[in-house]
């Protein structure tokens, strides 16, 4: 049995293909860095080889930049829109019988400062959110179409694969630093903005429970519990026992995206799935990486 993971040199890739792995599933990595198989997703005639030659029982299309900036609208759309298409047209000619993941974001929702449903409106509030909300309308079409075509909202998660640019993983590094006797002086925007902090190795296995029935073809896949940046800043000084407010300084010229973003991931728990790393064991892992 095989797997193909777009994506795979990303967080989720990694733990997703460890999760495989132990289901004794073969996996074939596709990515553009690190040493997985170079496909490029936004190829027709690449994607529909790999299908003909490996008639995959599953495919995970994780790849993606994930920015909401504007300099990177293109790369987006073609990695994220256009490598959807690519991949469900290929599906459908060469493997229809395969399963299908597609990765969508909390982001492209209507954020009015509640928890997110699934079945709450979309709104192309950057370029990102819209090559999102591109790819999940496509997977909706070929579900018309016969296909098994599984969505999963992604909110916040972490894991030590992070890199700096993401908000836990700058934290944690910082707070690494200090306890090793660096001076320096962490900056932070709004601190009271409020997400998701679920582990990515609890993200992926929701991602394994949606794929394995078929009642359920659109989720959110997070935590559905909210803490705040300064929460998450606290708790990584705490761990090495000194006075975050000693070290961080906020900027108050910063404007967030959002105030709070927030699962309800109901229907998920339904389906017998429930993270499993509290936000303090998060955290924990993080400063001890």
């Amino acid at each position: 049995m095989n797997a193909l993971i777009f994506g795979a040199n990303g967080q989720d890739g990694f733990y997703l293909s460890a999760l495989l792995n132990e289901q004794g599933i073969n996996v074939i990595g596709i990515s553009k860095n690190g040493d997985f198989l170079r496909t490029d997703i936004t190829s027709y005639e690449e994607v529909s080889a790999l299908m003909k030659q490996h008639q995959p029982s599953y495919i995970f299309h994780l790849a993606a930049n994930s920015t909401t900036r504007h300099e990177v609208m293109f790369e987006n759309h073609t990695t994220i829109s256009t490598g959807t298409l690519n991949i469900l047209e290929a599906v459908k000619n060469y493997s229809p019988l395969s399963k299908i993941f597609i990765s969508g974001s909390g982001l492209q929702f209507v954020n009015n400062n509640q928890a997110i449903k699934e079945t709450d409106a979309f709104e192309a509030r950057d370029p990102y959110s819209v090559s999102r909300i591109q790819s999940i309308y496509a997977a909706r079409y070929f579900r018309r179409l016969g296909l098994k075509v599984y969505v999963g909202y992604f909110f916040n998660h972490d894991s030590p694969r992070r890199t700096e640019r993401h908000m836990a993983k700058k934290i944690a590094e910082a707070v690494k630093r200090i306890a090793n006797g660096s001076e320096e002086k962490l900056e932070i925007g709004d601190s009271s903005v409020i997400k998701e902090w679920t582990y990515a190795g609890d993200v992926v296995k929701g991602i394994w429970t949606l794929v394995q029935q078929d009642a359920v073809f659109e989720a959110n896949i997070g935590s559905g519990k909210g803490y705040s940046i300064e929460d998450y800043i606290n708790v990584c000084f705490s761990l090495i026992h000194k006075n975050w407010q000693e070290h961080v300084i906020l900027k108050n010229d910063f404007t967030p995206e959002y105030k709070q973003l927030v699962s309800d991931s109901s229907l998920l728990f339904s389906l017998g799935w429930q993270p499993e790393v509290s936000f303090e064991q998060l955290a924990k892992m993080m400063i001890k990486s």
